[in-house]
């Protein structure tokens, strides 16, 4: 019996294409808040980025790629950052190479410079517009996430450097690099222990590689066709594309609308 359902934002209910949330959609999640089954958001975005939702009431949220819990009043309750010594060796190597990389704050985020492949980002997720300045003094700031835009050997490169932290990666044009062990799978944990509801009677939904271990701990694990291939291997349904409904797809195969 399914309790809890946690979806993914970006890839899974919001459209690269469209940039919305289909109406229908919403209105299905109030069905199955009528059948008492507890709706959650586990998105990479920052609670800034999250008017894409449309202020529909879910009963909690994990953003930051699970650094940060929010209950159903967007209280904080739960967060995780990155510690020093890894914001001191993000910024060295961010100098060096160089990268953009965009640094994740209570307040907002800043990019240490941008060029077009953060622009082309933008394009995208319309969410990361924000502005490029000193960065100097990040160690000193509470940094829930780093957004580096490396490939996929110069990302396994920097995490051997770093001491305290794992990265993930939906894009290839960039990875999330957040405090070790702290991934939506055990922020998703965190909720079934508020609400003590069994991880075996949870559905959780997504697309990208930050998503897969939230799909391998769920009881149900439904990636989106459009997906990674790290998400898909995990899954243990591929539903249809985004744009072709699969969230409603998914629901109805598994009879609960």
């Amino acid at each position: 019996m399914i309790e809890a359902i946690f979806f993914d934002v970006d890839g899974t209910l919001l459209s690269f294409h469209s940039h919305q949330i289909d109406q229908e959609v919403f209105d299905t999640f109030d069905v199955l808040k009528k059948k008492g089954i507890k709706l959650f958001i586990a998105s990479g975005r920052s609670k800034n980025g999250l008017h894409v939702l449309n202020n529909y009431p879910f009963d909690g949220y994990i953003i930051n790629n699970g650094q940060c819990c929010y209950d159903e009043n967007w209280n904080l309750f739960s967060e995780n950052t990155i510690c020093k010594e890894d914001l001191e060796i993000i910024i060295s190597e961010a100098n060096r190479i160089p990268f953009p990389c965009g640094f994740t704050m209570p307040d907002g985020k800043i990019f240490n410079y941008r060029d077009e492949r953060v622009d082309a980002i933008h394009i995208i997720t319309k969410n990361d517009n924000h502005p490029s300045g000193d960065v100097s003094d990040i160690v000193n700031k509470k940094v829930y996430q780093a957004m580096a835009f490396l490939d996929e050997e110069q990302e396994k490169e920097l995490v051997k450097k770093l001491k305290k932290c794992e990265s993930s990666r939906w894009h290839p044009s960039f990875c999330d690099i957040n405090s070790l062990g702290s991934s939506k799978a055990e922020a998703m944990k965190i909720f079934a222990k508020k609400h003590g509801f069994a991880m075996e009677n949870v559905m959780a939904f997504g697309d990208g590689g930050n998503d897969a271990s939230m799909l391998e701990s769920a009881g149900i694990g439904v990636a989106m066709l459009n997906g990674s291939d790290s998400c898909k291997e995990c899954a243990d349904y591929v539903t249809l594309d985004v744009d072709e409904g699969g969230v409603m797809h998914a629901l109805k195969h598994f009879k609960l609308i």
